[in-house]
């Protein structure tokens, strides 16, 4: 079965508040780049990728928690970010009973995660170059 599949389902077996919550989630971060892929992480749990992890998500009892890899290297200018803030690198959101998923701020968020990884990416790629000889 495919990520996506196994994703369709965890969230159709959330019947409250948590599950039409982690849809709306799953939705801006797919909606912000359609190379944005998803996968079935840790036994259970959607994850979504490009060029490396963007974010984690998780359907707890009283939340539903959106965990970016390297949060703490984001610019996070509306404070979307709300927990694991003394953290020196990831960063979460929880959303609670009654929060509302701003769409537009959480894909500019999930934009700054891809640029980083991108950047990340061309960081490594860069030092694993072999050096020329003059």
């Amino acid at each position: 079965m495919k990520a996506s599949d196994k994703i369709d389902q965890l969230i159709a077996g959330i019947s409250d508040w948590r599950g039409k919550t982690l849809d709306l989630v799953r939705k801006a971060i797919l909606e912000t780049d359609p190379e944005i892929i998803e996968e079935w992480k840790w036994m259970g749990t959607p994850v979504w990728s490009r060029d490396g992890i963007i974010a984690v998500g998780n359907a707890h009892k009283d939340k539903v928690k959106l965990t970016f890899e390297h949060g703490a290297r984001l610019p996070d200018p509306e404070k979307l970010f709300n927990a694991g803030l003394e953290g020196n690198q990831r960063r979460a959101i929880d959303f609670f009973e009654g929060d509302t998923v701003d769409g537009p701020v959480l894909k500019n968020l999930i934009r700054a995660a891809v640029e980083y990884n991108q950047d990340r990416g061309g960081k490594k790629a860069a030092k694993k170059a072999p050096r020329q000889k003059p």
